[in-house]
């Protein structure tokens, strides 16, 4: 049986939209404040005249990713128990930067701190993120590390990591199969899988 699927047409706003804040915040109270994030809820009125709350975490650090590379085509990914979600992750090497942190020095401690490598070259690949812009102001920014050595990972005391090393073209088909959900880490892996100038 054939079934006919509509195609959904897409055009392009006659003009520039609109870009200015439709919220109009009457007040806002502290609700909770850590080491790394801090929680306010805003009495708003909404775009369309609504009355509410919106409620906003800050987080305090940055978050980066590094997808290391060896000259074989190999990276190594990381896998640890996510308290949040109560799951077991696979994920690239990654972490949090304090705003008195460079990015690139914070790649290189937690490539460091979670398999033990040491990068030469260190490059780009994303940046500003944004991981959850409904309810957070968090962003990410992502790197790859080549020119590897290897040492011994140097894991935080709330960190019980595995660390798996495999072909960077498996941890591609590990993002297909559902078995790497963390975004950062599908981000980049997705950017180098499809850039090949990035992954090269």
């Amino acid at each position: 049986m054939k079934v006919w699927v509509q195609p959904i047409l897409f055009t392009m706003p006659s003009s520039d939209p609109d870009t200015s804040n439709p919220w109009l915040t009457h007040s806002t109270h502290d609700i909770y404040d850590n080491a790394w994030i801090h929680v306010q809820e805003n009495q708003v009125t909404n775009p369309s005249g609504g009355e509410g709350i919106y409620g906003v975490v800050h987080y305090k650090n940055r978050a980066v990713g590094v997808v290391p590379i060896d000259d074989g085509g190999n990276t190594w990914l990381v896998g640890q128990y996510r308290y949040p979600t109560g799951t077991y992750e696979w994920e690239i090497p990654e972490g949090g930067c304090a705003d008195d942190e460079e990015l690139l020095e914070a790649a290189r401690r937690e490539l460091l701190e979670e398999t033990g490598l040491i990068a030469n070259s260190y490059e780009p690949i994303l940046s500003h993120l944004q991981l959850s812009n409904s309810v957070s102001d968090e962003r990410a920014f992502l790197f790859t590390a080549r020119q590897l050595t290897m040492t011994e990972a140097q894991p935080e005391p709330t960190e019980k990591i595995t660390i798996r090393k495999l072909p960077l073209t498996e941890a591609f088909t590990m993002v297909d199969r559902g078995e790497i959900v963390d975004v950062m880490s599908v981000t980049a892996l997705l950017k180098l899988r499809f850039d090949k100038s990035a992954a090269d």
